[in-house]
């Protein structure tokens, strides 16, 4: 038996949802135009779906789990449940006005027309904010609608800016902040639901080791104590004394997000020739 995953056929969720499979020891032929994909390793099958179709396999059953990215899994209020946030396809929803037109926060949305292709999640943003808007639900080209006099406003995905930059708008108020995660079927089976929890495992070593970097040091004996309250580790760091007499090896994890602040502090305690590895995997428990 095999579990079945539904990943988006094309685009940057597609990349990187082949990506971190891979990443994760799955072993399979990419097949552009295969709809349908078995690993050669791993009890999975691999479904290529349109990504607004996932939801709906997913909570039919069709596909027992899906990558999609947050904002089209609450747009299309489906029945799953969120597994796992991916980390990657990142994004926000945004509403965004004229560059000329005043805005000095959610009021002034009151009574103006809005276009999106995100009515739901725009909707109970605005009923959330105590806020009346006529909202225009339009596919594709969201951005021209001020210029063409259909709405005061829009409610689009923005990453650079530049698009709203050159249709002559700006970015006024967020809406929702996405990312792509792991959507599982209510109703897994628990030989499938095994399976599942064996892809977890999977993906969490691999999001760990991403946000981490191995560090090997030098440091005199003397300052160990200072060094190693710096460099805490999983547990605490390694510490492995040297050939030459009164110094010691120290190794540990730091996480990404605090790198450089760690190493500044490393050089300021006394520590030499820091080298500074990546992890592939690293499992935590």
């Amino acid at each position: 038996m095999n579990l079945t995953i539904a990943i988006q056929k094309s685009g940057r969720l597609h990349d990187e949802s082949i990506r971190l499979l891979k990443e994760c020891g799955i072993a399979f032929t990419n097949g552009l135009n295969a709809l349908k994909v078995d690993a050669t390793n791993f009890p999975l099958t691999i479904f290529q779906l349109r990504d607004d179709d996932i939801p709906q396999y997913v909570e039919d059953g069709v596909a027992d789990v899906g990558v999609v990215g947050e904002n089209v899994l609450l747009e299309s209020g489906h029945a799953v449940d969120i597994a796992e946030r991916l980390g990657f396809g990142r994004c926000r929803l945004s509403v965004a006005m004229p560059r000329s037109a005043p805005f000095n926060g959610p009021q002034d949305l009151q009574g103006k027309r809005i276009a999106t292709t995100y009515p739901s999640i725009l909707g109970d943003f605005l009923k959330a904010q105590g806020i009346q808007a006529e909202v225009h639900t339009i596919s594709g080209s969201v951005e021209i609608a001020p210029s063409i006099g259909l709405a005061d406003a829009i409610c689009d995905l923005v990453s650079t800016g530049s698009t709203l930059l050159t249709n002559g708008l700006v970015e006024v108020l967020p809406v929702l902040r996405s990312e792509a995660v792991l959507v599982t079927n209510r109703s897994l089976s628990g030989e499938k639901r095994h399976l599942l929890d064996q892809l977890l495992f999977r993906m969490a070593a691999v999001r760990a080791a991403k946000e981490t970097k191995y560090i090997m040091l030098n440091a005199p004996n003397e300052k160990l104590d200072a060094i190693c309250s710096i460099l805490p580790g999983i547990k605490s760091p390694t510490v492995m004394p040297l050939a030459e007499s009164g110094w010691s090896s120290v190794h540990s994890v730091v996480k990404e997000d605090v790198f450089w602040e760690i190493i500044q502090e490393l050089r300021d305690a006394g520590a030499q020739g820091i080298l500074v590895l990546p992890i592939e995997k690293m499992i935590a428990t």
